[in-house]
């Protein structure tokens, strides 16, 4: 079982996940996120602050968090140069393979619910080194064994040239790293007030456990102390919304 944090401060769960995913952000030069993900936009921006602002974001659509003139078409040019270390991909269904599914649930083509669709995920799934899966749901319906249509797969046959591929998976549960060797997740650490047994009973694939799994960190009380003042205003600009029933900006 995992070991429990002493100290447990006011924070929601949006502030967690945030710090969780900024601490798989270290040392990464650049990092892009999408138009729909704001906490992990958020962590980016953390860890840019964290850094000392080597970390470089890009927020697409954002006005001032972006440099692109070309949109997504420019993204993907500097995702196959090598100039994003780090993105973020979700999905309806996740697997145990790191398999993503954004078509939806069913067999194709005839699905019984049909969400907006893969758009350039397998294409950056295979270019960035550093891909992090997140879904805040976290239950047999999203996490399952087996995707019902792979819009990017997690792993590629031997000889495939692949520089990227998933580096972990953070729900609101759980945050597992992703062992390429393996092909498989494993459970790192759990979040406050949850259980091994209930991450068991709410995943349709089996994974395995870290040694001496513990809790995840709580966010610092200095690290709450910037997400609520300079990171919600800057996250204010992409994600307004987002920002307004988090932080009140």
């Amino acid at each position: 079982m995992p070991q429990s944090n002493e100290t447990h401060y006011d924070f929601s769960q949006e502030e967690l996940l945030i710090c969780v995913i900024s601490r798989l952000l270290k040392g990464i030069e650049h990092v892009a996120c999408g138009v729909s993900s704001p906490i992990p936009g958020s962590a980016a921006l953390l860890q840019r602050k964290l850094s000392g602002g080597s970390t470089r974001v890009t927020i697409l659509l954002s006005e001032n968090l972006q440099f692109l003139n070309d949109g997504v078409t420019e993204l993907f040019d500097c995702a196959a140069q090598g100039r994003i270390g780090a993105f973020f991909l979700s999905g309806g269904q996740i697997d145990g393979k790191g398999n993503i599914n954004l078509v939806g649930v069913g067999d194709y083509p005839q699905h019984k619910a049909r969400w907006s669709g893969s758009f350039g995920s397998g294409f950056l799934y295979f270019v960035v080194p550093r891909v992090i899966l997140f879904r805040e749901e976290h239950t047999r319906r999203t996490m399952v064994e087996t995707v019902d249509f792979i819009s990017a797969p997690g792993l590629s046959e031997p000889g495939v040239y692949r520089p990227g591929g998933p580096y972990a998976l953070v729900t609101s549960l759980g945050h597992f790293s992703f062992d390429k060797k393996r092909g498989g997740f494993c459970l790192e650490t759990i979040h406050p007030d949850h259980s091994l047994e209930e991450i068991q009973d709410n995943t349709g694939f089996d994974f395995t456990i870290a040694d001496g799994l513990k809790e995840t960190p709580v966010p610092e009380p200095e690290l709450l102390e910037l997400l609520r003042g300079q990171i919600a205003e800057e996250v204010a600009d992409p994600y307004p919304k987002f920002a307004k029933v988090v932080w009140g900006v």
